[in-house]
């Protein structure tokens, strides 16, 4: 599968930005994570100034996660089904128009939240075909775990940038301006798609008159990669660090409220896990072998889940950064996942299997957030906190058991495809037991 522009043997992130495809990708995606970003906060402004509603405002952002599980569910097959290029530049397309949308005077609040849901909708398949395409356009192990990485550290670093971008130009100009501006970067993400990467067939090789509804194939898709014990295992693997690792973050306005440390306070830690995930992604990625970082999977799976203890104490402002920050340094368990994963699913449901992993990871954490506000209803920060760490670590210390065992009798399942889980018939191989 690898492009024939791809870094061979080569590691390092120097090598995976030498293919021009996929620094067209990482263009390309820079700008739609920043206008998803921008977009949230310009929409949660709009809504508030039309409504003078907190919780209408609030659930811009909740409906930037529910709709998730919708489309990584019911169209998770259009990742493999359909030319990757015309899916990506597809998905570009609805959100610029989405964008476009809201910016129509006199739009309806109820219309702006569905087209929020809209653009949530497809997020998910945008992601998992992105990510199958990442092995078309790098090839196959190390290159694609360290292209994943890059699509991680832009995530993490459009947070931060998107949050003080959209910040100072609400300052400057109406929200409706805002979202224009945001229609304005899915479009350019999508021209940058369409000019710079190449026309690839579907994953699944199959006719457009062969296939069949589109939600069955969905659903049925992820009842097979559900059903593969070794799939079952990463999948929860790649779920359950970050559904955990969110209940604090999900608690932090009010626990600098708590503090008393006003806005800046509150933003400063609000920016403090993702410096933490971009700096440790970057230094794992540039100065570890790829047996050091999946050596690094486990240890750093717990480890995430770990700092939010700290919080029983009640930690002023200077130690409450440190432990956010080292809740982001787990984002580094990640690369281990990636590789595992990959070689263990089917290479025409990677797609969909993407798609599925996004869905699922997205959808967890808005539950847990979500969760994580009512336990702080009946309970004290310092108590709710900790809490996310200790049922965390228990959780991902049992999927670390089951992973081992799914994977036990391998010899090496890093950067290996048709052995671990590609077959040539195309279906699921049979797991340990």
């Amino acid at each position: 599968m690898s492009s024939s522009t791809g870094p061979g043997r080569a590691t390092g992130y120097r090598a995976v930005f030498a293919v021009t495809e996929f620094r067209y990708v990482f263009a390309a995606h820079l700008l739609s994570s920043l206008g998803v970003v921008v977009c949230e906060i310009a929409l949660s402004v709009l809504v508030f100034r039309l409504t003078e509603s907190p919780l209408l405002s609030a659930l811009t952002f909740a409906l930037g996660l529910l709709p998730y599980v919708v489309g990584g569910t019911l169209l998770s097959a259009v990742a493999d089904r359909y030319p990757a290029r015309r899916v990506l530049v597809g998905c570009d397309a609805l959100c610029a128009l989405a964008a476009a949308g809201m910016v129509v005077p006199g739009t309806p609040v109820a219309v702006l939240l569905a087209l929020r849901c809209v653009t949530a909708a497809v997020a998910p398949v945008f992601a998992g075909t992105r990510a199958a395409t990442l092995e078309d356009i790098l090839g196959e192990g190390e290159p694609f775990v360290l292209g994943r990485s890059v699509i991680r550290i832009v995530n993490q670093s459009a947070q931060l940038a998107g949050f003080g971008a959209g910040g100072l130009l609400l300052v400057v100009a109406s929200p409706e301006a805002v979202l224009a501006v945001t229609a304005a970067t899915f479009t350019a993400s999508g021209l940058l798609l369409r000019l710079g990467t190449r026309a690839r067939p579907a994953r699944d090789g199959a006719r457009d008159d062969t296939r069949g509804a589109l939600l069955g194939a969905s659903l049925g898709g992820a009842r097979r990669l559900l059903a593969d014990r070794r799939v079952r295992a990463l999948l929860l693997l790649t779920w359950l660090p970050p559904t955990f690792v969110v209940v604090p973050e999900a608690l932090l306005i009010p626990y600098a409220d708590r503090l008393g440390v006003g806005p800046a306070g509150a933003g400063l830690l609000m920016c403090s896990m993702p410096v933490g995930a971009v700096v440790a992604e970057s230094l794992v990625g540039s100065f570890l072998g790829p047996e050091a970082r999946s050596r690094l999977t486990f240890p750093m799976g717990v480890f995430a889940v770990l700092p939010s203890l700290g919080f029983a104490a009640g930690p002023s402002l200077g130690w409450a950064v440190l432990l956010l920050v080292l809740t982001g340094t787990g984002i580094s368990y990640n690369f281990g996942v990636d590789r595992w994963f990959v070689a263990a699913v089917p290479g025409q449901l990677l797609g969909q299997a993407m798609t599925l992993t996004q869905a699922g990871r997205m959808t967890v954490m808005g539950l847990a957030m979500g969760a994580a506000g009512v336990a702080a209803e009946y309970a004290p920060l310092r108590v709710v906190m900790p809490a996310a760490g200790v049922v965390g670590a228990v959780c991902v210390l049992a999927v670390i058991a089951e992973v081992r065992r799914t994977r036990r009798g391998d010899d090496t399942a890093d950067g290996r495809h048709g052995e671990a889980g590609r077959g040539t018939h195309g279906g699921l191989l049979p797991t340990e037991s």
